[in-house]
């Protein structure tokens, strides 16, 4: 015998305790996709102004899209560093869900090291969220409505 508590029941029950954190992983694997397409729009967006800006000689127009690029780029550093929190979230969830199943068949006590581990997922989470509110209040000021910024 292996010494591993393979009976039905005990892996039915490891499996359910696992099942919270796996949702979470797909929850944060959505939150990846809007960022990374929130992401791929603001590249698209910064192209379109870098085009404009060399097809203009109007010195009010160009200093106008080098503002619109300002913002762009805070606007990129807040939305990577949501995409880095998320995926270590993510990480972060795997590694608990590993360290389930690998503390059910083994003797280690690492329940204090699951423990750690799911709130540092959950703490990347929410500073995920966080940068993204602060790329969404910048977008936000930064619209341009009747040829002014908005503030």
């Amino acid at each position: 015998m292996t010494g591993f508590d393979l009976e039905t029941a005990h892996v039915a029950n490891l499996i359910q305790q696992a099942l919270g954190p796996v949702f979470l992983i797909s929850g944060v694997g959505i939150t990846l996709s809007m960022l990374t397409a929130r992401l791929a729009r603001i590249v698209d967006r910064a192209r379109t102004l870098e085009d404009r800006r060399e097809a203009t000689n109007d010195e009010k127009r160009i200093a106008d899209i080098d503002q619109d690029l300002r913002y762009i780029v805070r606007r990129t550093r807040y939305i990577n560093g949501a995409i880095i929190m998320s995926t270590l979230s993510a990480f972060f969830t795997a590694l608990v869900v590993m360290l389930l199943f690998a503390s059910a068949f083994s003797p280690l006590n690492v329940g204090a090291l699951i423990a750690i581990t799911f709130v540092l997922s959950l703490l990347g989470l929410v500073t995920s969220f966080a940068l993204f509110l602060f790329e969404v209040r910048i977008a936000t000021r930064s619209l341009r409505i009747g040829g002014k910024i908005r503030r």
